[in-house]
C-alpha cells in the first residue's frame, strides 16, 4: 500500500512538472507585438498594416510547425510571424494583404461579404469589390468587436509560380488586397480567420487556427 501511494505521489509530481514545463514554454513563445507605422494626430491619425498570408510558414519562421498556414506582418523591412498588432485608437488603418494561399472555401457564405471597412468594400488587384464567391475564399480577416469582416480570395490552382514556404515573394502568384477600417477606443480586440484552412485537423479548425502567431491574434489599441 505504501509503495502504491508513493508511486501515485511520484507520478503526480512528474505530471505536474511536465505541465509546468509545457506552460512555461508556451508562455515564452507568444508572438511579439508589432507596432504599425502611424502618422498624423487626433482624428486624422492613420496607421498602415502590411500582412502576408501563406500556405506554409516554413522552417525559417517556425521550426516547430513549418507546414502550418499562417499570417505574417511586415516590420522594419522584414516579415515577422506575429498576429498581435499595436494600433492607435480612433484611427484609420490602411491594410494591405498579399494573399499567396489557395482557396479552402467558407462554410458560412455570410462571411463572403465585406463589412465594417470604409465604404464596405475592399480592393483586389486594383478592382473594388463588396463580395467574393464563398468557394474561392482562402482566409478572412475578421474583427468581430469592430464589425470588420473581410474575405480573402484564394490563388487559383493553375496559377504559375506559386509560393511553397514563407516568406513569399511578390514575384510569386498572389492577390493584393487592400481595405481601410477605423479602430475603436483603447483596448484589446480579437481578430480571427474563419476559413477552415488547417488541413489535417478537426474540421479544419485546429492547430494554426487556434494558435496565436498563425491564424488569429489581437489588435492592441492604445
Amino acid at each position: 500500500m505504501g509503495k502504491r501511494l508513493l508511486g501515485v505521489v511520484v507520478g503526480t509530481a512528474i505530471l505536474g512538472v511536465l505541465i509546468g514545463l509545457y506552460v512555461s514554454v508556451w508562455a515564452t513563445q507568444l508572438p511579439v507585438a508589432v507596432s504599425a507605422p502611424t502618422s498624423g494626430t487626433g482624428a486624422k491619425r492613420t496607421a498602415n498594416l502590411t500582412l502576408e498570408t501563406v500556405a506554409a510558414v516554413g522552417p525559417q519562421l517556425s521550426s516547430q510547425h513549418p507546414d502550418w498556414v499562417s499570417y505574417l506582418v511586415r516590420s522594419h523591412g522584414r516579415w515577422v510571424r506575429s498576429t498581435i498588432f499595436k494600433l492607435p485608437a480612433h484611427a484609420l488603418v490602411h491594410v494591405t494583404i498579399y494573399q499567396f494561399d489557395g482557396d479552402s472555401g467558407l462554410r458560412n457564405p455570410f462571411l463572403a461579404e465585406v463589412e465594417g471597412t470604409v465604404g464596405d468594400t475592399m480592393v483586389i488587384d486594383g478592382k473594388a469589390v463588396r463580395t467574393i464567391d464563398p468557394d474561392n475564399a482562402s482566409h478572412t480577416f475578421v474583427v468581430p468587436q469592430l464589425g470588420v469582416f473581410v474575405p480573402l480570395e484564394g490563388v487559383g490552382d493553375n496559377a504559375k509560380n506559386q509560393c511553397g514556404y514563407a516568406p513569399c515573394l511578390l514575384s510569386q502568384a498572389h492577390h493584393t488586397i487592400t481595405f481601410t477600417f477605423r479602430t475603436g477606443g483603447k483596448g484589446r480586440y480579437r481578430w480571427q480567420c474563419f476559413v477552415p484552412c488547417a488541413a489535417g485537423t478537426f474540421f479544419g479548425f485546429g492547430g494554426p487556427m487556434q494558435t496565436l502567431g498563425y491564424m488569429d491574434g489581437f489588435l492592441d489599441v492604445a
